[in-house]
């Protein structure tokens, strides 16, 4: 089974309704336990930068924002199962509370990576915030403090998911429906 450049994806998981009350939840609980604190928000690039501009707007409270570019997919649906960070943060998190900003948690690989990389920067607590949770593909353990909403095994996009930088734009989320190309 592959997936086409060409096809649009038909099934909506997740309507950008649902979206925007999830994030505005979200919103909610993480400004609620961070009030008084120096929290640092980093975003998880490419996928997460949608629903971060979305969730920090909504947090309503000072905390500064960086970005982090890791992967281990390169250009496929699966795990290369190697960790490359492409651009790292540049704020001292010494003392800081850092909440990692992630779109989706699939295997937990990287997370479990980029989580202990913020932890040895001296950060005070590392949290994980992810709009979407697909489980059932999880072989590293990960905690997922904050979270949207749980997904199928399927192959997402929209709302900044992407497959190959391709279906980012889409305001909704879609399962990316699969072809045989031995047909």
């Amino acid at each position: 089974m592959r997936y086409t450049h060409e096809t649009m994806p038909q099934t909506i998981l997740v309507s950008r309704r649902v979206i925007e009350e999830t994030v505005s939840r979200l919103a909610a609980e993480i400004a609620n336990d961070y009030q008084g604190k120096n929290l640092v928000a980093v975003g998880v690039l490419k996928g997460a930068f949608i629903f971060m501009a979305d969730l920090v707007r909504q947090i309503n409270m000072p905390l500064e924002i960086n970005f982090i570019t890791v992967s281990s997919y390169n250009d496929g649906t699966e795990s290369s199962g190697t960790i490359t960070v492409h651009q790292d943060i540049t704020t001292d998190l010494k003392g800081k509370d850092v909440l990692v900003i992630e779109d989706i948690v699939d295997t937990g690989y990287t997370l479990c990576f980029l989580l202990e990389h913020l932890k040895v920067r001296g950060a005070r607590n590392v949290r994980l915030c992810a709009l979407a949770d697909k489980p059932s593909r999880r072989t590293h353990n990960v905690a997922i403090d904050y979270l949207g909403f749980t997904v199928p095994d399927r192959f997402i996009v929209g709302y900044g998911l992407d497959y190959d930088n391709r279906f980012r734009y889409l305001p909704d989320m879609y399962a990316l429906e699969e072809y045989d190309d031995n047909c």
